[in-house]
């Protein structure tokens, strides 16, 4: 049975093995730098995003986390599911659907126009299971980011 719970600030630590997991399954465990007390800070006391942990016979079995965004042109609110993990072990039991399918209920009792996220193009398993749900890949569309020495430099640009 599947039981899906918001996380709280007691789940700290669980949230972090969840991210050291899904970091290592997609081969960036070495870009992992959050800690139990960043996470603290930034979900529970800033409530910068949420985090649903999807239970399995009792078992912690995977999460998403995820934040609220605006689309300008739809002209609401939307989900961004930042990250969907499940432990191998649990795989092919429904947890996966069942926490998009969390967030989707959430879409749609508040109102909110869009429920998005990215996957990494070589991630063919992830991509076919999505398309599965009804989600459409938006291909003319690239991810930019800006972040740390970058993010350092573009934030002293001169304001003219």
């Amino acid at each position: 049975m599947i039981a899906l719970d918001p996380a709280g600030c007691a789940d700290c630590g669980i949230i972090l093995s969840f991210i050291r997991e899904l970091a290592k399954n997609i081969k960036m465990q070495d870009l992992v730098v959050a800690d139990e007390k960043l996470i603290e800070k930034w979900l529970f006391d800033e409530n910068a995003a949420k985090v649903i942990i999807a239970e399995y016979g009792g078992k912690a079995a995977g999460f998403c986390l995820y934040f609220t965004t605006y689309s300008t042109f739809v002209g609401r609110a939307g989900i961004h599911l930042e990250d969907l993990y499940v432990k191998p072990e649990f795989r092919k039991k429904g947890i996966g659907k069942r926490l998009i399918s969390e967030l989707a209920g959430i879409c749609r009792e508040k109102g909110y126009g869009r429920l998005e996220w990215c996957c990494l193009d070589w991630n063919e398993p992830a991509r076919e299971f999505y398309k599965s749900l009804g989600a459409k890949e938006l291909g003319e569309w690239i991810n930019f980011r800006v972040d740390g020495a970058a993010l350092e430099k573009l934030s002293q640009t001169e304001k003219n």
